[in-house]
């Protein structure tokens, strides 16, 4: 049984979250994020408090009910305070910079990587440190994730791009063996 779908969300004060139909809105202060509810789950707003509940005891509304609930309180941290993340760049030669709405990239390839920046995003270049910020957790962490992809980090010199929180193990070079 799940215990995150038993647990009830609390709506902020400068926050508003209304259901209509088959749609939760949640809006900010200045932002307003919404999402289709799953038809396995109901989504009840009482008192300040979001509720989920499953509609019948089958494999995809236990599935539903737990997701449901850490959407919803990303939608109210999304709109709150938002999500970032930074990517760190290592290597000679590789550089980034933002340049109007697109990312470009040296990557060590025969041409530069251009990026466009997805809507509702913000992309910010600090020397080696690449910060993606917006009010979608899904949306960021799949640019993020994107540009990555184009040169993830390597275990052996520790070239590319990493997430600034992720550990990368590094492996030992090959030995000459001499007899």
């Amino acid at each position: 049984m799940s215990r995150i779908g038993k647990k009830e969300v609390v709506i902020p004060d400068a926050v508003t979250v209304t259901v209509d139909g088959g749609t939760i809105t949640v809006k900010g202060a200045k932002e307003a994020l919404s999402m289709p509810v799953h038809n396995a789950v109901t989504v009840t707003v009482e008192d300040g408090v979001v509720r989920v509940a499953k509609k019948h005891n089958a494999k995809i509304a236990q599935a539903m009910w737990g997701t449901t609930v850490r959407l919803v309180e990303n939608m109210i941290t999304g709109v709150t305070d938002g999500f970032k993340k930074v990517l760190e760049l290592n290597g000679v030669g590789y550089r980034m910079e933002v340049k109007g709405k697109n990312l470009e990239m040296a990557l060590g390839f025969s041409h530069p990587v251009v990026m466009p920046i997805p809507e509702g995003l913000t992309a910010t270049v600090e020397k080696s440190n690449l910060t993606i910020a917006g009010i979608d957790k899904q949306k960021v962490g799949q640019f993020a994730a994107e540009i990555r992809a184009h040169r993830p980090v390597e275990p052996y010199k520790g070239k590319g791009f990493k997430y600034s929180d992720e550990i990368v193990r590094r492996k030992e070079g090959k030995r000459n063996v001499s007899a």
